[in-house]
């Protein structure tokens, strides 16, 4: 059965606590987590925020040692054990995927808290790239308790999977503040 593709996922903040939310995709609406600031407008590298805003996602990474390859619509790469996201606004790489060993400050991709077995890619600050306004916006699994992010969107780990069967290419994120 092909399923119809999710337009546009809405992620709303809790009245009750900024750093949990709603993630609504088509007929699935799952709790979420967002950044230990909550929603920001102006987005700052390390401010903990998850930037407000209308976001394409642009792919999807899986640790294959870590379950089956997910069903999805976006383009889906393998995370390998060298793989890191350079998160140092100096380094002419920032913001983007990273071969470890790394010189610069950068995030693990390979990494053993399972938070990043699977990953899509919110398309926040890479066309142009600004330094300093923010790396790494991810939307990963979530943390027991949907603890708050650096500043992603994450979700509880048995619903990913159910949500990348529902996205493609022409699926954006909204992240309402």
């Amino acid at each position: 059965m092909k399923r119809t593709r999710v337009q546009v996922i809405r992620v709303h903040r809790s009245p009750l606590d900024h750093r949990k939310g709603w993630l609504k995709a088509g007929n699935l609406t799952l709790p979420c987590a967002l950044g230990r600031s909550g929603t920001v407008r102006a987005k700052r590298e390390g401010d903990g925020g998850s930037p407000v805003g209308r976001f394409r996602l642009l792919q999807a990474f899986y640790r294959a040692d870590h379950g089956p390859r997910p069903r999805t619509g976006l383009k889906l790469r393998p995370i390998r054990p060298l793989d890191g996201w350079s998160d140092d606004s100096s380094d002419r790489r920032y913001n983007t995927l990273v071969p470890l060993p790394c010189p610069t400050s950068h995030e693990k991709m390979w990494r053993e808290d399972h938070l990043y077995d699977v990953v899509i890619d919110i398309d926040w600050n890479r066309g142009p790239i600004r330094k300093g306004r923010g790396s790494a916006i991810f939307l990963h699994l979530a943390r027991p308790g949907f603890l708050p992010t650096e500043g992603c969107v994450a979700v509880e780990p048995r619903m990913i999977r159910r949500l990348l069967e529902r996205i493609g290419p022409r699926t954006v994120i909204e992240i309402v503040g």
